[in-house]
């Protein structure tokens, strides 16, 4: 590893890491279908991953008729309830996740976790995968606190801190993650396969990949 290589590289979870969409939108499903909205599809809910679970419910519930905030807590809470129990159902890391963290690791780089998905809930994922072993940390949405989530840099800085410093990279698949990135003022990649909130050449991220097979000559491109 020469001087210039990045030390650590910090990942979205949902969209980025894993395929969550099945287990998010049965969540978000059973929520409205207890309020007796109908119900949406895996690809509109997609679009609604990012900003973590309340602000993916208020969304799907703007979008079939609205919910006042009274109405909104007894279902947030069913939605939770449900996703902690169902929480790896359908959801798989994407393809080339695993090539791409034992090349990482062959090379002396820490991989780490940033999602604002709750801790609890984003330990408790990556336990069932199998996969909390292959991160230096595991930092969630509500690790730093009420409104310190991305696109805040909070949350990447505790990321470098825990990983004992050096020079990082963040990937993601929302505006939330490149955003969190330049906020912290380290390169942003992209992922054209995510949970895309709007097209990913509109993120300003320093580069797109379309396939994990794609991040190591990246970084070492942007670390030239």
């Amino acid at each position: 590893m020469t001087t210039n290589s990045f030390q650590i590289v910090g990942f979205d979870l949902d969209g980025t890491l894993v395929d969550s969409s099945g287990d998010l939108t049965a969540a978000v499903n059973d929520a409205l279908a207890s309020a007796g909205r109908p119900l949406l599809t895996v690809a509109q809910v997609r679009t609604m991953v990012g900003g973590g679970a309340k602000h993916m419910l208020a969304q799907g519930l703007e979008a079939t008729g609205g919910c006042t905030p009274e109405e909104f807590r007894p279902i947030y809470k069913r939605m939770l309830a449900y996703y902690a129990a169902h929480i790896s159902v359908h959801t798989r890391p994407f393809p080339g996740v695993i090539a791409a963290l034992d090349q990482l690791d062959a090379r002396g780089i820490k991989s780490a976790v940033v999602t604002n998905k709750f801790e609890s809930l984003a330990l408790t994922l990556l336990a069932d995968l199998g996969l909390t072993e292959r991160f230096a940390c595991i930092i969630g949405g509500d690790t730093m606190g009420p409104g310190l989530s991305k696109p805040d840099r909070a949350p990447i800085d505790e990321m470098i801190r825990r990983c004992g410093g050096g020079k990082a990279a963040f990937v993601g698949d929302s505006i939330y993650d490149i955003m969190a990135a330049k906020n912290a003022e380290i390169p942003g990649i992209a992922v054209s396969f995510g949970f895309l909130l709007e097209p990913v050449e509109e993120m300003g991220a320093d580069a797109i990949i379309d396939s994990f097979d794609e991040l190591l000559p990246t970084l070492d491109r942007l670390s030239a």
